[in-house]
C-alpha cells in the first residue's frame, strides 16, 4: 500500500534525498558549470539523455533539479523544468508550442507581462489571440470551438483575484484539441492543483509564494513528461536557466510554504473583512468573501483562498497616496508572496507595462491596490490599517 504523505510534509522532505551528500541534511549549492567524465561512453549517454547526470550548467544542475523535483511532487506532476524568472516560464512555455497561424484563447485579466505577450508579441508572430472576459465561461467555450492550440488560464488572477472554473475549461479545452495551461502562482500547490482538475501544464512564478522571502527569482512549469521535454529543450537552447543559488533559496523557502500560506490567508481574510466595513473603500476583491463573484467556484476547486486580495478607494489615486505611506507594517513594492505584507497599486506593480487605457479595458481602475498578506500577527495588521484609515479620513474631511 502506498503511504499517503500530506502536502506540508512533502514541502519539507520531497525531492531532496538524491542530491544530499556527505551526510548533509540540506541540499548543497553546486555552482560547477561543467561535470567531468573519464568514461567517454558514459559522457555521451548522459549528453544525449540515455543516462541520468549533468554535463553543463545551462542544461541541468543538481541543486536546480532538487527544486524542480520538489515542485513536481507538490503539484502531482510527472515532470518539471525551471527558469530564471516566472515570465521566462510563461514565455518559454508559450513559444515552445505556438507557431505562425496558431490560435490561443485566454482571459483579459492575466498578469500584465503575460497580457503584453498576448497583445504585443504573439500578434507579431502571426498568432491569433482571443481574450475573453474573465469568468465568462460561455464566451471562452465559444472561442474554443473556433479552434485553439493553447488555452491559457490564470486563477486567481493578478491583481483582481478573479476565478475561472479550471475543471470546466480544461474539459472544453481538451475537446478543442488545446494544451491547457494554468498559472497557479496565487493559489500555490497548497491550495490548488490544476493538474488534478484536468489541466495539462501548471506553472509558477517561484519568486512569489514558493520562495516566500523576496530574495530569489525563478519560474517553473510542471506536467506530463511528453510536454515538459520540449519546453526543457526550448529553455536549454534559449538559455533562461535557473541559477543554482536561487534554486537553493527557493528550496529553503518552500520548506515553510504550508505554514506561511495558512497564516497569509488568515490575514488576507481579516484584511478583506475589515476593508468591507470602511466607508472610504469602494470595492474589495477576495475569493474567500461570500460576495466574490465566483466564490462558489473558488470553494469547489481551492482548498483555501490564498493570501492575495485587492481593493479600490473612493478618491482613487489621490486617496491611495495618503493611505499607503501611512502604513507601518507594509512594504510598498512590486512583489507578492513574501513573509512581509506588501501593498502596491496595479499601475506600478502587476500592470505597470500597460497604459491607463489598457488597464481600464481590463477593469483595473488607477486606484486599485493589490495586497499580499504576510505572516505578521493579524491584529497588528488590522491596527495598522485602522490608524492609516484614520489619517485618510482626516485628510478627506480637510479636502
Amino acid at each position: 500500500m502506498t503511504e499517503k504523505i500530506n502536502v506540508g510534509t512533502k514541502a519539507v522532505w520531497s525531492g531532496e534525498k538524491e542530491v544530499l551528500v556527505h551526510g548533509a541534511t540540506q541540499v548543497p549549492v553546486i555552482v560547477s558549470v561543467a561535470y567531468n567524465y573519464d568514461d567517454m561512453d558514459e559522457w555521451y549517454d548522459v549528453a544525449v539523455g540515455k543516462k541520468q547526470g549533468h554535463i553543463y550548467g545551462r542544461n541541468t544542475n543538481p541543486t536546480v533539479q532538487a527544486f524542480e523535483d520538489k515542485v513536481k511532487i507538490l503539484e502531482g506532476a510527472e515532470a518539471a523544468t525551471s527558469f530564471s524568472t516566472g515570465m521566462a516560464a510563461i514565455s518559454n512555455t508559450l513559444y515552445t508550442f505556438l507557431k505562425p497561424g496558431d490560435r490561443i484563447v485566454s482571459i483579459k485579466d492575466t498578469y500584465g507581462g503575460t497580457n503584453k505577450i498576448f497583445t504585443e508579441f504573439l500578434p507579431k508572430m502571426n498568432i491569433e489571440v482571443a481574450l475573453c472576459d474573465t469568468g465568462d465561461h460561455e464566451a471562452i467555450e465559444e472561442e474554443l470551438e473556433k479552434g485553439c492550440t493553447i488555452l491559457y488560464l490564470e486563477t486567481p488572477t493578478n491583481p483582481t483575484v478573479k476565478i475561472t472554473d479550471i475543471e470546466r475549461m480544461a474539459k472544453k479545452g481538451k475537446e478543442a484539441g488545446a494544451i491547457v495551461v494554468v498559472d497557479n502562482t496565487f493559489a500555490t500547490p497548497i491550495n490548488q492543483n490544476p493538474l488534478e482538475l484536468g489541466a495539462d501544464l501548471v506553472l509558477h512564478s517561484a519568486t512569489k509564494f514558493l520562495g516566500g522571502h523576496a530574495d530569489a527569482l525563478g519560474g517553473v512549469v510542471c506536467g506530463a513528461k511528453e510536454l515538459i521535454e520540449p519546453i526543457y529543450h526550448y529553455r536549454e537552447i534559449n538559455g533562461a536557466t535557473l541559477d543554482p543559488w536561487a534554486a537553493y533559496l527557493l528550496l529553503r523557502g518552500m520548506k515553510t510554504l504550508k505554514l506561511r500560506v495558512v497564516q497569509q490567508e488568515k490575514n488576507a481574510l481579516a484584511i478583506a473583512q475589515y476593508l468591507q466595513q470602511q466607508e472610504l473603500v469602494e470595492d474589495v476583491f477576495y475569493p474567500g468573501l461570500a460576495t466574490h463573484t465566483n466564490h462558489d467556484i473558488a470553494k469547489k476547486q481551492m482548498k483555501g483562498f490564498g493570501g492575495m486580495l485587492s481593493f479600490s478607494l473612493k478618491g482613487g489615486m489621490d486617496a491611495v497616496k495618503i493611505l499607503l505611506p501611512a502604513l507601518k507594517y507594509a512594504n510598498r513594492a512590486a512583489n507578492l508572496g513574501a513573509v512581509e505584507t506588501t501593498y502596491g497599486p496595479a499601475r506600478t506593480t502587476s500592470h505597470v507595462e500597460c497604459t491607463p487605457e489598457e488597464r481600464a479595458a481590463m477593469g483595473i481602475p488607477e486606484g486599485l491596490v493589490r495586497i499580499s498578506a504576510g505572516i505578521e500577527d493579524t491584529e497588528d495588521l488590522i491596527q495598522d490599517l485602522e490608524q492609516a484609515f484614520a489619517l485618510l479620513k482626516e485628510n478627506t474631511v480637510t479636502v
